[in-house]
């Protein structure tokens, strides 16, 4: 009997990874879920005896130690038992026996090196079976990052592409992204990004140990992602230049940015901003396991000095003076939630956490920032782990404008700037559309409960804060603003004023407003008008003046004025950025004193249409047809379309386009050959040098090959 060993392995990759949901990696290891059942088939050199056991040993990490539960050894049982690892014969004819193995649900994740012997034998007889990778488990009940709806696990697991919101809150745009979480190496690469931390490279041993827990991984990822303190993957840039790398607008997915880093050993990958930083954080959270989505959030905060309110300091024409302003309100911000149970703060905060990447501020002095349970946001628990305080104002703070005068005094001014956090949204389930979530973040704006919660958040935010720091919010020196002074409202003005767009504002063409203001007294006014005008990056960080201009204005009682307004595209064609936002600003001086302010945030429009021409299927090449547009009023020669889709083609696809005359519309036709069935999204971009990328993207059916 002294010679019976293991002589093969049947990993069963189609059985197990169908019921792990793991078919779709493309993994040369097999890979499973914890807490469930994996099935394996052992030959041996001759029958194993009925009074024999196998013994196998799973580890992982450097340093296994059964101490830190990075190594276990068990021995072939009857039946399962509950927390632990265990191997279960499932049955044995002549030299082969069937083995079912189970992780407990809490097990550590990632790549496992699998031993085993015969019980006669000695320890040092254990044979090397092979590796397999182990990820958390949405389907099992014990583990905690059970999601219960086998409808959201197909989406926010199981889904390679998805939708991120971008734009302004009255014109919110979709724009496609590709997970690819699937894609060749992508997994390998996920576990390196673990590897590659500082807390790895400080202690292996303990950050292996570590990696059972889902509030641990996810704190590890939302600091690697980005590469600020750590050589992550993605380098951030908000200053409209994008020399020396891709401009954040021309990543299409997470694939191409992914294989980078891996491949530039681990160099950061230039640029990202903030929906890039989502849409790799989403791609790494799902391949690991945790259901993850993409959120915006339209008018969101960067509260920068914790007082919860953004302070922005105009000029008399409505211009922010960049010097003064250290808080902003950005058109929108992108971050991610992921499900999963807080152990650490107990039941009722379990479910969707938000998370991070995009480099804000530090948290314990990381560029990090969660899990924040968006159960505690709503209910203003700020003082809960992590991070509370900086995603409650991102959705909650107030915006206050003051006029900052020559003699450097400065004055509170009103503002028709709508409130911040609003239109939160991510992708449906199972569909395109958009969902609004907000009033998972905040009860309704203006209600009872929504102020009761605004004002614990307030005293906790400053109760939990050490006596220094709240100095330091006391005395944000001489412009600094102490909480109770927010909570007087401005007085409103005698005059009301809208910004009203004449005609579609579209790339190319000259922009056509009115400024309508409006006397609300019974006597004459006069008012003087200072306009302004200026190209914008997506963080209403001004790149270049486009308007400046003053006019005054008579208003008789109650009689409403319009002031035409025109930006003619030579005006602004050279300063605009792929953002394609303009931010106008009027600074209204009534002759007794009132002051207001209007703003109004314009992204312009373009066009393009995708359509399949015929049923797809896996295997058959099917044609699809675009219809570009030149939107400029000159002849474009240099147009390519640049064409993504996981599982529809290999890689990205180049497509030139002809020379097109000013607003031309042109056909383009192409072929794809679908390699994988299902819902795919394909994306497609107009590149030229002459504009912004024109996006779209469309989602095709594909049928399984017959």
């Amino acid at each position: 009997m002294a010679g019976i060993r293991v002589t093969e392995v049947d990993w069963q990759w189609l059985r197990n990874g169908a019921a792990h949901h793991t078919q779709e990696y493309p993994s040369p290891e097999l890979v499973v879920r914890r807490g469930q059942m994996f099935t394996l088939v052992l030959e041996l050199n001759c029958p194993l005896d009925n009074r024999e056991a196998l013994i196998f040993t799973v580890e992982t990490g450097p340093q296994a130690s059964e101490a830190l539960h990075t190594k276990a050894v068990f021995q072939t049982t009857e039946r399962e038992v509950g927390d632990a690892w265990t191997a279960v014969k499932a049955a044995q004819m002549e030299n082969t026996v069937t083995v079912s193995l189970t992780s407990p649900p809490d097990a550590i994740i990632g790549r496992y090196l699998l031993s085993a012997r015969v019980s006669s034998r000695r320890k040092h007889s254990n044979r090397k079976l092979g590796e397999f990778v182990l990820l958390f488990n949405p389907w099992c009940p014990e583990d905690d990052v059970f999601l219960a709806s086998e409808e959201e696990r197909q989406e926010y697991v199981l889904n390679d592409n998805g939708i991120i919101f971008r734009g302004v809150e009255k014109h919110i745009q979709a724009q496609g992204w590709n997970f690819g979480q699937f894609e060749e190496d992508i997994l390998n690469i996920c576990l390196s990004i673990l590897d590659r931390s500082p807390s790895h490279q400080d202690d292996p041993a303990t950050d292996v140990s570590c990696r059972h827990d889902p509030i641990y991984i996810t704190r590890i990822i939302s600091a690697m992602v980005n590469s600020n303190n750590d050589r992550g993957v993605v380098q951030g840039q908000w200053q409209g230049k994008y020399g020396g790398g891709t401009s954040p607008l021309h990543w299409r997915g997470s694939v191409a940015i992914l294989h980078k880093w891996f491949k530039g050993r681990f160099k950061p990958v230039k640029y990202g901003q903030c929906w890039v930083f989502a849409g790799v954080m989403c791609t790494v959270l799902r391949c690991l396991g945790i259901a993850t989505r993409v959120v915006s959030n339209f008018n969101s905060a960067h509260d920068t000095d914790r007082n919860l309110s953004v302070d922005k300091y105009v000029d008399s024409f409505g211009r922010t003076l960049e010097d003064l302003t250290e808080d902003s309100m950005w058109n929108f911000h992108v971050w991610n939630e992921s499900w999963f149970a807080r152990q650490d703060l107990g039941p009722s905060y379990n479910g969707w956490q938000v998370l991070d990447a995009t480099p804000q501020e530090e948290s314990e002095g990381v560029f990090r920032c969660g899990p924040a349970s968006v159960t505690a946001i709503r209910e203003g628990d700020v003082h809960l782990a992590h991070d509370g305080p900086f995603v409650f104002a991102e959705v909650n703070a107030d915006y206050v404008t003051w006029l900052w005068n020559e003699d450097e005094s400065r004055e509170r001014v009103y503002s028709d700037t709508k409130k911040i956090g609003r239109c939160i949204s991510t992708k449906a389930v199972g569909s395109d559309s958009r969902v609004d979530i907000t009033g998972l973040y905040k009860y309704p704006e203006g209600s009872r409960k929504e102020r009761q919660v605004y004002r614990k958040a307030v005293r906790k935010l400053f109760s939990v804060e050490a006596s220094g720091r709240r100095a330091r919010v006391r005395r944000i020196g001489s412009r600094g603003v102490w909480r109770d002074d927010l909570l007087e409202p401005t007085t409103k003005p005698s005059i009301t004023g809208k910004f009203k767009v004449l005609e579609p504002p579209v790339l190319g063409h000259d922009l056509k407003l009115a400024l309508c203001l409006t006397n609300l007294t019974s006597r004459a006014q006069r008012i003087r008008v200072n306009l302004s005008g200026a190209t914008i990056l997506y963080t209403r960080r001004p790149v270049a003046e486009i308007l400046h201009e003053s006019h005054t204005v008579r208003l008789g009682p109650e009689e409403e004025k319009k002031i035409p307004i025109k930006i003619s595209y030579s005006q602004y064609k050279e300063d605009l950025t792929e953002d394609k936002k303009i931010l106008l600003a009027a600074m209204c001086l009534v002759t007794k004193g009132d002051k207001l302010l209007v703003e109004k945030d314009i992204t312009l429009e373009d066009f393009i249409t995708i359509k399949v021409l015929g049923p797809a299927m896996v295997g058959v090449a099917v044609v699809v047809e675009v219809m570009v547009v030149n939107p400029l009023l000159e002849r474009v020669e240099d147009c390519v379309l640049m064409v993504e889709g996981s599982g529809l083609l290999q890689g990205q696809l180049n497509v030139n386009v002809r020379s097109l005359e000013p607003q031309e519309r042109a056909l383009v036709q192409f072929n794809i050959t679908p390699s994988k069935s299902g819902p795919r999204q394909l994306q497609v971009d107009l590149v030229s040098s002459h504009f912004s990328d024109i996006k779209g993207f469309v989602i095709i059916h594909v049928a399984t090959a017959k």
